[in-house]
């Protein structure tokens, strides 16, 4: 496990290095960036094309709108609570770095909706692009696990 911030400030490493390095069109893919809480062995059946639970699917339609409405000073500040009580995949750093490569809380994008979400298997599903606009990496949170390696205490969690 890392923290969130690193994961941000990788995906902000990658856009970079897109602007820097290439010239032509790019796709990131992001999976895993919604509730995640998958059925129990023996429940498969019953939920199949259902959400584990009506608090992730309220949960996940409210950040579905935030991203719709350009919310993302808002995502960003609740995107750690929002990992853990999602139970977010890979507790969401592909969402870390993707909204890293966008700018983070400055990200100023409307995300347009290909698949309306959905429930597969107990867990939260949609489709989306998420356009790129110029951004300055103000926004990306700073570095942590490198300023933090003195008060490291081994076994620690790092999320």
């Amino acid at each position: 496990m890392h923290y969130l911030d690193d994961s941000a400030r990788l995906g902000w490493a990658i856009r970079e290095a897109i602007e820097k390095y290439y010239d032509g069109t790019v796709a990131i893919l992001a999976s895993g960036s919604l509730s995640h809480r998958f059925a129990q062995n023996g429940t498969a059946p019953e939920y199949a094309t259902k959400v584990w639970s009506p608090f992730l699917e309220t949960l996940d339609n409210r950040v579905v709108s935030m991203w719709e409405n350009a919310e993302w000073q808002t995502f960003c500040d609740m995107l750690p609570e929002y990992a853990a009580k999602g139970h977010g995949e890979g507790f969401m750093h592909d969402t870390a770095m993707l909204l890293g490569a966008l700018g983070w809380s400055e990200y100023d994008q409307k995300v347009e909706v290909i698949t309306p979400y959905f429930g597969s298997s107990g867990t939260g599903q949609i489709n989306a692009i998420f356009p790129v606009s110029p951004q300055t990496g103000r926004a990306v949170p700073k570095p942590k696990a490198s300023l933090e390696t003195e008060s490291f205490v081994y076994g620690d969690s790092r999320i």
